[in-house]
Parts: C-alpha cells; structure tokens; sequence
C-alpha cells in the first residue's frame, strides 16, 4: 500500500463531495495548501495491530486550512521516532508531536497505557482495574465497542483529556492502537482476529446546546442532545479505491487517508501519467447514514423555533439512532465548504457544519431502556451498538435481581412511581403494568398474525384528580414517546406528512407522533377534546400497531408499536354516575373497547381522606416539604424496568391457563341471567398481557396463579367499573362496546314496539304523518310516565335504519312518514 505524497498538490476535485449531504464518490479530493508553506512529513505510527481499514467517523470531513492534520496510523507505519527540522536562526529543536498539535504519540501511548492498567472506579469494592474488566467483558460477549467514559479520563489525567477533546482525529487513533495492544496481550488467542477494538468516547464534562456551536469548536470532540426525526438510508462510503492502469493494466489499491483518497498520478509499471481509473466494482465501502437531529424542548428558548443539526454515522453506528430517539451524541465538529455550482471549482465562503458520529448514549439514568446488544438478531430489542458495555454491568444486574426477590416489591414499585401524588395505588399499579409491558407474540409463519403485548390505558374522571401528573411522570421515565394534547394534535401529526426535504428538494415522509413513540409510550392528554378525525387514525395503531400512509406517491406501512397513555375529562366537567362512560366522555365505542384499563378517577367527598390530602399537598409548600420518599430511587426503578423489557419474557403455566379460562367464562356467565355481554375476547386479551406484566414486575419467567388472580382483580376496579350500568349496578361490556347497556337497548325495543303500534292505528286513516311533539305526549300517556326524548330518537333512529319509517325536518321537531 503506497504512502501518502510528502507534498501533496491541490487537484482538481470538488471540495464539497466530502459533504455529509452529497452521496457521490470523491475522486481526487482537494487538500488546501499553499507551495512553500508545507511542514515535514508527519511521523507514522509503527503498530502491527491497526485495522486495515481507517474509521470513517475520523476521516469524512474535509480538514480546514487552520492545521495541517497528522498522518493517519490506519495507512502506512514508519518509525515514530523524533524528527529534527531546521527554524529560521539555524538552530535545530527536537520535535516529538504531531504537526500543528500538543500530541506527542509516546507521551500519549504510555499514559493511556496506564491508565488502563490502573484506573480504578471510586465508591466500588472492585480491586481489579475497571477497563481491564470491560476488556474482558469484550472478549465474552464479541463486542468492539470499547466505551470510554471521559469522566475517568479527567480523574486520571486532565491533560490527556484535554488533548481527546481539542485534537479528536489525532488522539482516537492512538487510543485505538493502545486499546488493540493491550486486548492482544491480555487475550493472545485474539491476535489473529482481523476486527479491531474501536474506541468511543462518551460523558464529556460539556454537553452544548446546539445554538452554542460556533467556528472554534471545529475539528473537535463535543457532545450535544437532542432527538432524532430522520434518518435515512444507508448510503456506501468508500474506504479503499481500486485502480488500474489504462495503458498496461497495473492495479493498484490506495486506502482513505484523513478523508480523502490520493489518486496516483504515474504507473509504476510504464511510467504512463495520468492513466490510472476507478474500478468502482473492486473497491471498498463501508456504511454510512445522515441523520438529522432537533433540538430537545427544554434547551428552547421562549419564542423559539428547535435547530437541527446533521449527523453522520459510519459501520457499526448505522440504524443504532431511529427516529424518536432522545440521545446524547459524541462527536466531531465538521465543516465543508459548498460549491456555488455543481459544473465549477468555485466554493463559497460559508461552510457547511455537520457531526461524525463517534458515540451515541440513548439510556438516560432516569428513563428505562429498551434496546439489547446480546439479544438475538430477530429481536424486537436488538441492536449493533452496545451502549451498555461497561464493567459494572453485571453487578448492576445481580443487585436488580437481588431486588425482584423483595416480597414487597410491588408495594415499593407502587410507591416508587409518582411518589408526590398521593395514593391512587390501583391506578399507579394499571401504569406499572403499562411500563412493564406484555410479551408480543408473532404467528405470522403459521398464518395467526401477531398479538400485541402493549398495554393501553385510559384515566377518565373529575378535574384536579392528578391525571397530567401521572402522564407527565411516565413521559419523563419512557425512553421513547411523545406527549401531545388533543387539541393540539392532528392526524397527520399523529401518523406521518409527506415534506420536501430542504437540501434535496424531494418529497420525505416525516414521522408523526405514533411512529416517533414505536416501542415507547404515547401519552395523550385531554383526550376528550380531540377531533373525531384524528381519533378514527388511532384504531389501527391501537390494535394492529401498525399506521398504514397513502398520499404524495408514497405507500407505505409504518410500525407504531405504541402503548398508549390517555387521560379525559368528563363532557359536564364533573363525572356523571348515572350516566354511561360513553355518555360522559363522548367517545366512540370502538375506540374504548381498544383500551386495556379504563380507570374512573372520582373526586369523592369523604372528610378523613380530604385531610390527609390537604396536609398532604400544603406539606409540599413547606420551607422543609415532607415529601414521601421513595422507596426505590428514580434510577433504579428505570433500570429494574429495562432488565425486566429485555430480559424478562413470561410463559403462561397450565394452572394459569386454567384460571384464565375460568376467570374469561364466568365473567361471560354473569350476564346470562340478563342477556347481557360482560366480557369480550378482547377482555381475555387484556388479561393475559396484565397477567404477563405482573409477572415481569418480579422477574419471574412463568405466569402464575396469583398474577392471574391480580390481574382478574385490576379488571374488576378498572374497566368494569367503567362498565357498570347505572340504572341496575350490574356490569355490561356492551355499554364500552356498542355505548349502551342491556336495560337501555330493553327500553328503546320496547318504545319500537310502541311507536309501531300507533303508526299501524294511524295506517287506515289518510294522516300518515306524525310529528315528534304528538308522538311524545300520546307514548306518555299510554306508558303514563314522563319519557327520556334521546330514548325515542334512539328508537326512531333505529326504525329508519330498517326503512320502517323516513325522519323529514328539523331535529327539534321532526316529521315521521310511515313508508
């Protein structure tokens, strides 16, 4: 493999095909230099372990003419002895970095060397270094992700910090040749392993708001957050050109170097200049994908549209950030300038900005994970990147299990979650069960589909009962997800809108709510409020969890694998008893029969609990406030959740089973005695994921007696409890289902019978017309008692739909036609 030319000239390439949004292959790339100004030949790295292969998060941008950057060890090695160069006074000084930097690469090997075989992580009982520990780990599970966390770095050394963050392209690389020396050492049977440890640093002590970026943090390492909207399609990077001779034929293979590839100007072979062409088909590429990241909405500022930022990822960080991700994102300022025309040499003076990828972190402490690197590859959880690779991981794990053995582990997870909201105890355990999720299953090969595993639930009830609050709390603790209001949604802001992408000017489909919160929780407040046309998008995406898109030319089919968490007021403010769920919140009954739970949360007078209530909420205005502590710290419980989502997936037992069937069958026998449907194969649905969730909550991998017992009794406080028909206390699916109860369909029948009754008095006369007014007073005075008006415009209705009878005029007052 040839070396790099000592003076390299400035060829006739496009500067801005290094540009994350230009996807062609750079040809000859331009290298910004003047003749005259050129320093000696960096030194190259003497290292036998170097991937063949450079990283492309350390070389795709063009590098500004402020430095001329290093050698890149991945190309060529050569001694890294000290180069002597001559100054302007004759004198010579002994130069040990690299050109244009404080790097010295021994200086840089040894320390980092050291700080492998000695940094020891503070607060921990451990004995043995920490990253000698994850080497190890490493070499268990095959990973290649070596996770520095820069925090140590700083605790060991702040200079070697420093150097990491100010000169990032430079200090990787050698990180990189440490990192594969050592693992070599420590594990000799991996030395003929082609891969290569990959370092990614991560935890920088500044994470910047992206309005924050400016000119002088380019070309160094920073860290920003955001959330992810886009991402596109893997798109091929070129890693190593293939060239041939046109004239006899000699091949020749040059590898990028510091982003950019060296087209050889004469054959070794016959001395021909300017013959050389790519084979496109014989040389290299890696993965590379632009993803596009926005602003997080507590870093915008009031009266103010979220920036965004581009970001390129390469090889083993391709498809890790998906849209909807809350990330924290290590990278390297990059800019390229733009070209004025695409025929033409000429640049602009503005640059375009963007960030090479080097470490993504989606696990917030305090937000469960969803996502597993050592899950199989047909997982719904797995993942190329490991984000988790750490050495503490496994104590982690044991002290999780350790607590899932608690006996009263679901007390304290029941006081754990919202714990300033006082009581609400059934409801907080349905949202565990949300959060804890069932266990999806696909039939697919065997033709059954696949059943969902998403728990939805809906709080119906008085105002000031704490609703928002609970959804707020479980937006902030879900990894994934998007809080919305239902007025303030549409339903192309809830499924996806066709756009026109700002560089490329093409039509892109741009993720709507639902899509953005696919394996996450969608919170939606004011439910009640939302159009009719927006909730009719949320049946699919409830039930088949998926969102199907036909506009602009694009068909297609999105996954929303949504749980969804919705909160309603009642339509006269206050809840209603003597009224259905239905007639309170005024949603369809297909779309309530989707919900797993439906709580009613009543504000009940009772004096005892009002004043534990008020010392309650006025000890929170306290100069000391006594809020009841947790008994599981936010973290925790976000970590106990992720370990039970990954790892946790439940079998139903026989025993299970059989107190499923007995539970479904007399829920379905209690209503015989009335004709009435107490219980829907959708229930039985919802039994077994509450069944599966309860579980999970204690690790257990079997579904028992008692998960079903407890679940069976969520059912009873929640949804039918919703379900009981006011008039006669007895539970009635059909008031969720069909909106009315088995006693209201009674009554409207019998009204038909009636109204029939007087059409047919009325048929031998030639008055066959009848208006509303005088068919109320003469059905009074035969039932003699005063009639509900909604009940015969119910029965009316439903005699229309028969073609018995055609309804002519006002609603107020309508004509009735026999027909």
């Amino acid at each position: 493999m040839p070396a790099a030319s000592s003076s390299p000239a400035v060829h006739g390439s496009d500067a801005a095909n290094s540009s994350p949004l230009n996807f062609s292959t750079p040809a000859t790339p331009i290298t910004p230099a003047t003749p005259g100004s050129m320093a000696p030949e960096t030194p190259r790295l003497a290292a036998t372990p170097a991937p063949a292969l450079p990283r492309g998060d350390l070389g795709s941008g063009g590098h500004l003419p402020r430095r001329r950057a290093p050698a890149s060890p991945y190309v060529a090695h050569a001694n890294t002895t000290t180069t002597t160069t001559k100054t302007t006074t004759s004198d010579p000084v002994d130069i040990d970095c690299l050109w244009g930097t404080t790097v010295s690469v021994q200086q840089c090997l040894s320390k980092f060397k050291e700080f492998l075989y000695s940094f020891i992580e503070e607060n921990t009982t451990a004995t043995e270094p920490y990253y000698l520990q994850m080497l190890s780990h490493l070499h268990q599970t095959d990973v290649l992700n070596f996770n520095l966390d820069c925090e140590h770095l700083f605790k060991f050394d702040a200079g070697l910090y420093n150097q990491l963050v100010r000169y990032p392209t430079d200090v990787i690389p050698i990180m990189d040749l440490c990192i594969n020396q050592v693992f070599v050492d420590l594990h000799p049977e991996r030395k003929q392993d082609p891969r290569r440890i990959q370092v990614r640093p991560f935890n920088l002590r500044t994470t910047m708001k992206m309005r924050d970026l400016n000119p002088t943090d380019i070309d160094q390492a920073i860290s920003i957050k955001g959330i992810v909207i886009r991402a596109s399609d893997i798109v091929p990077d070129m890693k190593q050109a293939f060239f041939q001779c046109s004239v006899c034929a000699n091949r020749m293979e040059v590898a990028l170097d510091r982003g950019k590839i060296e087209e050889p100007t004469t054959c070794n072979t016959c001395s021909s200049k300017h013959t050389y062409q790519l084979i496109h088909n014989r040389c290299l590429f890696g993965d590379k994908q632009i993803v596009k990241l926005q602003e997080s909405p507590d870093a915008i500022p009031e009266g103010e549209t979220p920036h965004t930022v581009m970001l390129c990822c390469y090889d083993d960080l391709v498809d890790v950030a998906k849209p909807g991700d809350r990330v924290t994102v290590t990278g390297i300022y990059r800019a390229v300038p733009v070209r004025v025309n695409p025929r033409q040499r000429n640049v602009r003076s503005v640059y375009r900005t963007y960030i090479d990828v080097i470490h993504f972190k989606k696990t917030d402490k305090k937000r469960y994970g969803v996502e597993d690197a050592q899950a199989p590859k047909d997982s719904d959880f797995y993942t190329t990147f490991d984000e988790n690779a750490t050495a503490s991981a496994a104590e982690k794990d044991s002290k999780l299990i350790a607590l899932s053995k608690d006996p009263e582990i679901y007390d304290k997870l029941i006081r754990s979650l919202a714990p300033s909201i006082w009581e609400l105890d059934d409801v907080k355990l349905g949202i565990l069960c949300q959060l804890f999720g069932g266990v999806s299953k696909n039939f697919s090969q065997a033709g059954k589909g696949r059943f969902r595993g998403e728990i939805n639930v809906l709080l119906c009830g008085d105002p000031s009962t704490a609703k928002s609050q609970l959804l707020q709390y479980v937006h902030k603790i879900a990894p994934r997800g998007v809080y919305t209001s239902g007025k303030g949604s549409s339903a192309v802001g809830l499924t996806a809108y066709v756009t026109k992408d700002p560089e490329t000017r093409e039509l892109v489909l741009e993720s709507g709510a639902l899509v953005l919160s696919d394996r996450g929780i969608c919170c939606i407040d004011e439910f009640d409020k939302m159009d009719d046309s927006t909730r009719s998008i949320l049946h699919e995406a409830m039930e088949q969890q998926t969102v199907s898109v036909a506009k602009a030319g694009i068909i297609c089919t999105l996954n929303a694998r949504t749980a969804i968490l919705a909160s309603a007021n009642p339509t006269e403010s206050r809840y209603n008893p003597k009224m259905s769920v239905v007639e309170n919140i005024k949603l369809g009954p297909t779309l309530l029969s989707r919900f797993d739970l439906i709580y009613l949360m009543l504000d009940r007078a009772n004096e005892q609990s009002d004043r534990r209530l008020a010392k309650h909420i006025v000890s929170l205005y306290h100069d000391q406030p006594e809020i009841q502590t947790a008994d599981i710290d936010k973290e925790t419980l976000a970590s106990y959740i992720s370990y039970a989502r990954r790892h946790v997936h439940p079998v139903i037992s026989e025993e299970a089973v059989s107190d499923l069937v007995t539970g479904y069958v007399d829920m379905r026998r209690t209503g015989n005695a009335r004709k009435t449907i107490t219980a829907t194969p959708r229930q039985l649905e919802s039994l077994i994921r509450l069944s599966e969730a309860h579980a999970k909550m204690r690790f257990s991998q079997v579904v028992e007696r008692l998960d079903v017992a407890e679940a069976k009794r969520l059912m009873k406080v929640a949804t039918q409890q919703a379900a009981t028909d006011p008039v006669t206390g007895q539970i009635d699916m059909d008031m969720i289902t069909t909106g009315l109860t088995a006693t209201a369909r009674g009554r409207i029948q019998g009204l038909q019978e009636s109204i029939q009754k007087i059409l047919d008095d009325r048929s031998g006369s030639r008055n066959t017309v009848l208006k509303f007014s005088a068919l109320m007073q003469t059905l009074e005075e035969e039932n003699e008692t005063t009639l509900n008006p909604n009940d015969v415009r119910e029965a009316l209705r439903a005699m229309e739909d028969t073609n018995i009878i055609s309804l002519i005029g006002p609603k107020s007052n309508q004509t009735i036609r026999m027909r």
